[in-house]
């Protein structure tokens, strides 16, 4: 039977409709969506943070096909509001994974549940969160990163071959808050105790050039005697650098740090710097980034997973 113009033409329509829809439906079960990656780091001042930043966008531009990126940081270690607010953003954003070195080892937890319920895999990295605050939430996050205990002690080891026993020291630690500055001071304090050094006063520089500047020059002056600053990060041993300048105690107070940023390697070099420690900033982000792509694609992590030690190396003079 021969159809009506009006009905042809509305058949004809339908068969283009539904031809249209077909590659459309086929396309999209081939290529499944790029899973997104959100690297949420702590302040983008320091210099760590971009190598590791650095790290991750390489990565990622070798492995373009297999996940997106989106980095961000805050201005400086000690604003959790503003890195609380950076984890809110990304799930507004629908990631699938988010990979953070969180400002605080306790108080990022709770909005790092939200993004676990909302269906985001949690990856923590360079600062460990609190693992009581984590179970009393029901989480389990997978932590890479290094052993900052043994690392802190093997660079107060060497340190401790440069003085005596008896002699003065002080450390400069970051924010007390979080557990890689509670690791650090753990192991210089190892070291320090083991060597039979007297550690005259522990305060926080909170990871900061300006604020370990200013500790350094206090305790300096505190107590005159001092043979050493032990600092919990390269940045805070840019700071006592400048103090113990300042003070007239070039050569006479030896300084070490921990992460070997490119700023600290010429004060190695020329010995304003003993000490620091390499923890490989690139390799964490990317280990982070590989340990979140496995689980996103397993479905669950293993418990393999639940913590990946990454390398930490004495740095001393080239």
């Amino acid at each position: 039977m021969k159809l009506p113009f009006a009905a042809r033409l509305l058949a004809v329509a339908m068969l283009c409709a539904a031809s249209a829809m077909l590659p459309l439906s086929v396309a999209h079960a081939a290529a499944p969506e790029k899973p997104k990656v959100a690297l949420v780091m702590k302040s983008l001042a320091n210099e760590f943070f971009l190598t590791m930043e650095d790290g991750a966008k390489a990565y990622q531009k070798d492995h373009s096909a297999d996940f997106d990126l989106i980095s961000n940081g805050i201005k400086d270690e000690s604003d959790t509001a503003a890195q609380i607010s950076i984890v809110n953003q990304m799930i507004v954003q629908k990631v699938n994974a988010l990979v953070i070195a969180p400002a605080d080892s306790k108080a990022l937890v709770a909005v790092l549940k939200k993004a676990e319920d909302a269906g985001i895999t949690v990856i923590n990295i360079d600062n460990q969160l609190d693992p009581d605050v984590l179970k009393s939430k029901g989480m389990n996050v997978p932590f890479v990163g290094p052993d900052n205990r043994k690392g802190a002690s093997m660079v107060g080891e060497y340190l401790a071959k440069q003085l005596k026993a008896g002699d003065e020291v002080g450390i400069i630690e970051g924010v007390p808050t979080t557990t890689n500055a509670q690791q650090r001071t753990a192991g210089f304090k190892d070291a320090m105790d083991a060597a039979g050094m007297k550690i005259v006063s522990t305060q926080s520089g909170n990871w900061e050039i300006d604020k370990g500047n200013a500790v350094a020059s206090a305790m300096l002056n505190e107590y005159p005697n001092i043979k050493a600053l032990l600092a919990g990060n390269d940045s805070m041993a840019l700071g006592a650098v400048s103090a113990v300048r300042a003070a007239g105690k070039a050569g006479k107070v030896q300084v070490v740090g921990y992460d070997n940023i490119n700023a600290i390697k010429p004060m190695l070099k020329d010995g304003r710097v003993l000490a620091t420690a390499d923890q490989f900033a690139a390799k964490q982000a990317v280990f982070g980034i590989e340990a979140a792509l496995k689980i996103i694609k397993d479905g669950k992590a293993d418990a393999a997973s639940d913590r990946i030690v990454t390398p930490v190396e004495l740095v001393t003079k080239p």
